[in-house]
């Protein structure tokens, strides 16, 4: 699904996105769920990026990966934590590529894709599948005034 975020798009690059996991939950300007046996994932689009709650017998797990005033800790390439994997990486904007992912994750129903009002190339991507073993997660957030594209792929193991 394709939404306007409702908020204008603020020239930022990939380098102020911050990764955290746990802390307060954000105000979603959209918000994609996915059921999962013995899981619940919640996919929040943010004006800052994106944050994910997935709810299991196991506990609560909230991700964050945002531009926000009070984080400086750089998105690490790699996170690994009992059973939460997460990768990151900053790749070079090619505009005709992200044309192609938004079409393709707009007729998705496991995605959802914000557009900046204005800025046709500023878009913030999430997409979530099902594993053998758990749930996957995956985002893009394009920074065209730096050429830069952010990707982030999260997988975690649900215990049942």
């Amino acid at each position: 699904m394709i939404t306007t975020i409702p908020v204008p798009y603020v020239d930022t690059n990939a380098a102020a996105l911050s990764f955290t996991l746990g802390g307060p939950l954000l105000p979603a300007l959209d918000t994609l769920y996915l059921e999962v046996p013995d899981a619940r994932l919640e996919l929040r689009l943010l004006g800052a990026s994106h944050q994910a709650i997935l709810d299991t017998p196991a506990g609560r797990l909230i991700e964050t990966v945002a531009c926000l005033p009070d984080r400086t800790e750089p998105l690490p390439d790699e996170w690994d934590e009992a059973g939460y994997a997460f990768r990151s990486e900053i790749r070079v904007l090619d505009p005709w590529r992200l044309r192609h992912l938004r079409t393709k994750l707009g007729s998705t129903r496991s995605a959802l894709v914000g557009m900046f009002p204005g800025s046709p190339d500023a878009l913030t991507a999430l997409f979530a599948t099902a594993t053998a073993d758990g749930i996957r997660w995956r985002t893009w957030h394009s920074y065209p005034q730096t050429g830069e594209l952010a990707v982030t792929s999260t997988t975690v193991k649900v215990t049942r």
